[in-house]
């Protein structure tokens, strides 16, 4: 537990912070529990789009998990190639397209030449590969080619032959897998979290959310908006002070946050919540602007007719319990039955 000794001072998006997580929180059990549309009455929500209040729970990230992760070959090298294969395109078409063009994806049968010629095909096709959640560095200062696909496929062919699923296993700290997945040429501070978060979801390691976390440029902003004075505090340390009083605010400001079948908000997901709140205190503070200086919010909310069947890391202990509804108690707060 992380003690604060010096006051550190918030901010009104600080409390819009909470009531961000609590109701974003809201509309995913609607959903879930097919309530009738719309699943909020808040202007913004209605208006834009946003993450979820956990991580995993995001489109992408369950595709992952599911589709990615846990279906296929189990072995070490083999979930690791399909992770990092998926993840630096980091779109569900793409990942699909590679299936229809190779059928079961394998490092045992990857070919730099063959992978090449089936993205041209796609991209001559006019799709998209890669997604646009955020920027993925060229890497051609490294690898020397003008596609931006081709150096990383290189990258991918660099990270096996360092043996990284190996090195991975070993590790001890999920620090060590960030700083060795920071080594590689392109992957900088927010990718290798981003990055090591996803292979934790997997079995070929088994670190606790809430033992490291590194805060990307959108969590910064949105600190920077939540705290006028973070009394000489690392944008890490707020981040864990967060989520080890998350119980506590919510009850200061009388919300019953429904959390995620008993498994609290971990380090990924605060820290994904303050650059979500960064977005949206655009439009609900326009008058508090953090370090990027940015006044709109890019990105539309279109409803997206396809169910999700949510399903977790099996380690998480809380497949079982989902679909099951929540229900409030005034002594207990709320609690799923």
């Amino acid at each position: 537990m992380l003690y604060f000794t010096r006051k550190i001072k918030g901010t009104e998006v600080f409390d819009t912070y909470w009531k961000f997580a609590c109701e974003r929180q809201n509309i995913f059990f609607s959903r879930i529990y097919e309530e009738t549309i719309p699943w909020t009455s808040d202007r913004i929500f209605l208006k834009y789009k946003f993450t979820n209040a956990y991580r995993a729970s995001d489109r992408v990230s369950q595709f992952l998990i599911k589709n990615v992760i846990y279906k296929g070959d189990q072995n070490p090298t083999e979930v690791f190639f399909r992770i990092i294969l998926f993840k630096i395109f980091n779109k569900i078409e793409t990942w699909e397209y590679l299936e229809k063009e190779l059928g079961e994806i394998r490092f045992s049968e990857f070919n730099f030449d063959k992978y090449v010629n089936i993205f041209q095909k796609a991209i001559q096709s006019g799709k998209k590969i890669y997604s646009g959640a955020y920027i993925m560095a060229s890497a051609k200062s490294y690898f020397g080619y003008d596609l931006k696909f081709k150096n990383h496929l290189k990258l991918i062919e660099l990270f096996m032959k360092s043996k990284v699923p190996h090195k991975i296993i070993e590790m001890k700290k999920m620090e060590g897998v960030y700083d060795l997945l920071k080594s590689f040429p392109s992957i900088g501070n927010f990718l290798a979290y981003q990055y090591t978060i996803d292979l934790n979801y997997s079995n070929l390691t088994s670190f606790n959310e809430m033992e490291f976390v590194a805060p990307g440029p959108g969590a910064i902003d949105g600190i920077s908006k939540c705290f006028r004075d973070k009394g000489g505090y690392s944008d890490s340390d707020i981040i864990r002070w967060v989520t080890e009083n998350q119980e506590s605010e919510f009850s200061r400001l009388g919300l019953g946050f429904k959390n995620l079948w008993g498994r609290p908000l971990q380090l990924i997901d605060c820290q994904n919540l303050f650059c979500e709140v960064d977005k949206y205190s655009r439009i609900a503070h326009p008058d508090i602007s953090g370090n990027s200086k940015r006044k709109r919010i890019k990105q539309q909310y279109n409803f997206n007719p396809k169910n999700i069947d949510f399903w977790y890391p099996p380690k998480w202990g809380i497949n079982s319990k989902i679909k099951t509804k929540y229900i409030f108690n005034e002594e207990l707060s709320w609690q799923y039955c």
